[in-house]
């Protein structure tokens, strides 16, 4: 569901965030979403919206109601398009990746690293400097421990996946051993 999710949002995030750049309006845009994503996310209003016999209109005008002032008629009519759609489960995912393109438009790259075992700060410095070469820019790293990678290192960036993982290793063993 969560790739679902991201199919869905990538497309709304990608023309709100060329709008809000456009008008000079990223950082109210961001605030918005952000404000969205945490109403969207309570699990009071999450199961509203997840409920079929609950009027769109209705979940509309809650978000609408709750944003207030904040939301701004741009933020505001993408909630009124997504409840139209049925997609008002996406708005989280949309801040996601608004989020992640508003970064990426400032020479920022997030990054996702996974490894088998706690890396000490020079390691992660190391990693770092590579992937700011490897990309060509800044680069935001956020850790994560994966146990089930049992040795070396996942990197995940956007679309771009660099796996020196031992599992990934095995299972391209596995593939080139298949007829």
């Amino acid at each position: 569901m969560a790739g679902e999710l991201t199919t869905i949002a990538r497309p709304y995030a990608k023309a709100a965030f060329e709008h809000a750049k456009e008008t000079g309006q990223i950082d109210r845009w961001s605030a918005a979403l952000g404000l969205l994503a945490v109403l969207t996310s309570d699990p009071q209003i999450a199961a509203q919206i997840n409920n079929p016999t609950v009027p769109r209109e209705r979940l509309c005008e809650l978000l609408l109601d709750l944003g207030g002032e904040t939301l701004g008629s741009g933020p505001a009519n993408l909630v009124r398009l997504l409840a139209a759609k049925g997609r008002l489960a996406a708005i989280p995912e949309i801040a996601r990746l608004f989020e992640e393109q508003r970064i990426a438009d400032q020479g920022v790259r997030q990054v996702l690293v996974r490894t088998a075992f706690a890396i000490d700060e020079t390691q992660r410095e190391t990693l770092a400097a590579a992937l700011a070469r490897r990309f060509g820019s800044q680069v935001d790293l956020r850790f994560e421990i994966d146990e089930g990678l049992l040795g070396g290192v996942e990197v995940r960036s956007g679309d771009l996946v660099i796996d020196h993982s031992v599992r990934g290793r095995i299972k391209q063993l596995a593939n080139a051993l298949q007829f």
